[in-house]
């Protein structure tokens, strides 16, 4: 698929997509950057906002198959992978599916299971495959997973660790709408006069696996690559604010969400303006703050902004 042809069928998915979803034209872009870089995302914020309509109007929209889970304490890891059933008829042990074989799983509120149940999820992200009584499945392709967690609630919950935040390509925040978003959020819902709001396939998904394929061709200069590893060795560089900076991860996450998000735009090749577009979502879930820093107002996002305007932004011809 050329990059043009991506870049077009991204617009219809955009498009439909803006049926559900008031607004929020960047953070809709970054999910979708996020699914053609074949990258997983975490969606934090408040009830309310959409994230869960987000999820499942992409999947309609992408023509791909979607199940949610919605993680409680009680949840167990077969609960999310499968389990090995006794047949009687065959007397043998029959594998039964789990919800994690889909194209995309939105796992509901991640930080309310504990970590066993969490970490479940770790080898499907990673490798895209689940390994259940030493037998191993492979996952459909595309696989994604995005995960919603709210921020206000601590009690109950259990913090994702490092390992697996630095699993999802992306940690986005989507905030409220403005009042004119909010007004038209109302009108939208008087005219359909039903709650739901009907996604149409507009790609199928042999086509985003084509997509995904295609932001491989997308070309990255030696300069654009020099600013990718000194925007990463900056967050490595932060004494004052970070105890950790972003690791090889990071830069990788960088590069295939920058080549993505150039394809979005229509072009073969990136600029540096698509590396700052996709940095802070990239790398914010990546660094660890000063412990002294922790209940400040300084956040993760902020330390990455100022990141952004202190590192030299190469020439572009």
């Amino acid at each position: 698929m050329k990059i043009e042809e991506v870049h077009e069928k991204a617009n219809l998915v955009l498009e439909e997509v803006g049926k559900a979803i008031v607004g929020k034209e960047g953070v809709l872009k970054m999910i979708l950057t996020t699914i053609l870089a074949d990258g997983h995302v975490l969606i934090e914020d408040l009830p309310g906002l959409a994230k869960t309509l987000m999820a499942k109007s992409f999947a309609g929209a992408l023509g791909l198959d979607f199940r949610r889970v919605q993680f409680t304490p009680d949840l167990l890891p077969s609960d999310i992978l499968g389990v090995s059933v006794f047949n009687q008829k065959t007397l043998e042990f029959e594998f039964r599916r789990g919800p994690v074989f889909t194209n995309v799983l939105l796992a509901d509120e991640i930080n309310r299971s504990p970590p066993k149940t969490q970490s479940a999820l770790l080898e499907a992200m990673q490798e895209r495959q689940v390994t259940v009584e030493g037998h191993t499945h492979e996952l459909p392709r595309p696989f994604i997973v995005i995960a919603t967690q709210n921020p206000i609630e601590q009690e109950g919950t259990y913090p994702l660790p490092e390992a697996q935040l630095d699993r999802f390509l992306v940690r986005l925040r989507v905030g409220y709408p403005n009042r004119e978003e909010e007004k038209e959020i109302l009108r939208r819902r008087m005219e359909r006069k039903r709650e739901e709001v009907e996604i149409k396939p507009v790609v199928r998904a042999g086509d985003v696996t084509e997509m995904q394929r295609a932001i491989e061709d997308v070309y990255v200069s030696d300069p654009i690559l020099d600013y990718i590893v000194d925007l990463v060795n900056a967050t490595r560089n932060d004494r004052r604010n970070l105890e950790i900076g972003a690791s090889p991860r990071g830069s990788l996450a960088l590069l295939k969400l920058s080549r993505a998000y150039a394809a979005i735009e229509g072009r073969d090749y990136v600029i540096p303006d698509d590396v700052k577009s996709v940095a802070i979502p990239a790398l914010s879930h990546r660094l660890i703050l000063k412990r002294e820093l922790w209940y400040t107002r300084v956040s993760q996002e902020s330390v990455m902004a100022k990141i952004l305007e202190k590192v030299p932004v190469p020439k572009f011809e």
